[in-house]
């Protein structure tokens, strides 16, 4: 087996899996057990109205792509030869862009955009 640019590439992306799957899956664990909202469908680093109430939705998306990941890891590993390279690369593409646009619309229903003028507060 020779280096080159594809091999370092696919390295990348392995190694990119291990702190996607711990982060995703402490998001749940916080959300889920800790009941901390405070990482809850945030929008330019603020929270909703209710986090609460957006919390099973956040908490669904990042334990779905946080086991995803994981399986992954472990596959690759595991059965190789069962998941080769396009497989399990393919399946880490895609989890990490449907997380991307899952947060992204999460967010964007939690924080509804106000149609007319603003009303002043006070």
């Amino acid at each position: 087996m020779v280096f080159d640019i594809s091999i370092a590439i696919t390295w990348m992306l392995y190694l990119a899996l291990f702190p996607m799957a711990f982060i995703w899956l402490r998001k749940a664990w916080r959300i889920f057990i800790k009941h901390d909202y405070s990482e809850v469908a945030l929008k330019g680093g603020e929270s909703p109205p209710n986090p609460k109430k957006w919390a099973p939705a956040t908490g669904i998306v990042n334990l779905a792509a946080g086991g995803t990941a994981l399986v992954t890891i472990v596959c690759v590993v595991l059965l190789p030869s069962l998941v080769p390279y396009k497989t399990w690369s393919s399946i880490a593409g895609v989890t990490l862009w449907m997380k991307i646009f899952a947060d992204f619309i999460v967010s964007r229903q939690a924080h509804p955009f106000e149609l007319g003028r603003k009303k002043e507060k006070g």
